[in-house]
């Protein structure tokens, strides 16, 4: 494939555990068709030789300042005027505070303030110094400066800590990149409707219930629609992924607050994804005071359904809903496409693929006449094959 066929890549490795997974990204940049060169710190190359990057690029790794070359050329201003695209992975704490703070002291730092090309940071540590405030305040800088993001995972880290700072899978980054590099129009003028995340529903002001969902999956359909030209709203519930600012954004609590808010917008909307993910039921009743009986019995009631009600009302609207099952997987998910008058579902089998908080997903696509399943991916890929799917592709 040449989808980047002319493009330049420059990959910034800095100093961290996860330097082994960027030669997993530099191979999938040079099976697109890319050309990449690679700067490393001397701290990453005491984790991966720099013998590797080169075999991998097939381009020399630059990471002395002062090295000698066989030609008179800046070698700092010559990669930063060649790159299209410069991408930091994985991003430390330290290098993102030179960054955020102007400090240009080796090939790495300087060549990042001087390039004028579209730059992506990929951060990854240790999950506290992930959290710290010092360095979300560097982060932030960043972002407000223009630097893209590729946010970090939560998972287990190498210093044996579970947490946020694992840096993203190497497709991510390059999904996220290709993105950036090859921007597609194709929604110009479309507007999206997405649900997002989890309700909750209160026992009593100290506790309530919802699911597992993180939101991953809805704010990934909002990133990939906004990159491709859509006027995004986003009916928000509880979530841990970050939604991208530019959507406007309407934030919900209740399963009734998200269907109110969604039913209402579905006649200025063309195309609607339902990836949030409703409480069914809810307690029967509230207890204004906190409950504190030794056995507790709640009743629950039936909450609207979303989807369906969308399905009555939408006209030619296309409508993608989500259906996560543990047995019977495409049997349910057909039924739940008919019932719903959906145009797609995606079904998520969440017994055999970890599909919650994760980045990835393992999907089949369900038509009236179609049954195709895919392979794992990056969920913002999985969310470009729904729209692909929205506009007819």
């Amino acid at each position: 494939m040449s989808l980047l066929k002319g493009k330049n890549i420059v990959i910034g490795v800095s100093g961290g555990i996860a330097v082994y997974k960027v030669c997993q990204a530099v191979r999938g940049f040079k099976k697109l068709g890319a050309n990449v060169d690679v700067i490393m710190t001397k701290n990453a190359a005491e984790f991966v030789t720099p013998l590797t990057f080169e075999t991998l690029s097939c381009n020399p790794v630059v990471s002395d300042m002062f090295e000698r070359v066989g030609h008179w050329e800046v070698e700092h201003i010559s990669l930063a005027k060649k790159a299209d695209l410069f991408v930091v992975c994985p991003a430390t704490a330290n290098v993102i505070g030179k960054f955020a703070n102007g400090i240009a002291d080796d090939m790495l730092s300087t060549t990042f303030m001087a390039t004028i090309a579209p730059k992506v940071v990929c951060p990854a540590m240790n999950c506290n110094m992930y959290n710290s405030a010092v360095f979300q305040h560097n982060l932030n800088v960043l972002k407000e400066r223009g630097v893209h993001v590729v946010n970090a995972e939560s998972g287990f880290l190498a210093c044996g800590d579970n947490g946020d700072g694992r840096m993203a899978e190497p497709q991510t980054i390059v999904d996220f990149c290709v993105k950036l590099l090859c921007p597609v129009n194709d929604l110009s003028g479309k507007r999206v409707l997405v649900t997002c995340g989890a309700t909750i529903e209160k026992l009593d002001d100290a506790r309530f219930i919802t699911n597992f969902s993180s939101g991953k999956m809805g704010s990934a359909v909002v990133s990939a629609a906004l990159s491709r030209g859509a006027e995004v709203t986003v009916i928000l519930g509880r979530h841990t992924a970050e939604i991208d600012k530019r959507a406007q954004i309407i934030d919900v609590t209740t399963t009734q607050q998200m269907y109110d808010e969604t039913v209402k917008r579905v006649d200025e909307s063309d195309i609607i994804i339902m990836a949030g993910a409703p409480c069914d039921y809810r307690p029967e009743k509230f207890s204004e005071s906190k409950i504190k009986e030794e056995n507790l019995t709640v009743s629950f009631v039936k909450n609207p359904d979303i989807a369906q009600s969308v399905g009555k009302i939408k006209g030619d609207k296309f409508l993608c809903v989500f259906s996560a099952e543990t047995d019977d997987c495409i049997q349910n998910a057909k039924r739940k496409l008919i019932k719903k008058n959906a145009d797609l579902c995606v079904l998520n089998d969440v017994k055999h693929n970890d599909v919650f908080g994760s980045d990835t997903n393992v999907v089949t696509l369900i038509t009236n006449d179609t049954c195709e399943e895919y392979p794992k991916q990056s969920k913002f890929h999985v969310a470009n094959v729904i729209l692909d799917k929205a506009i007819g592709k």
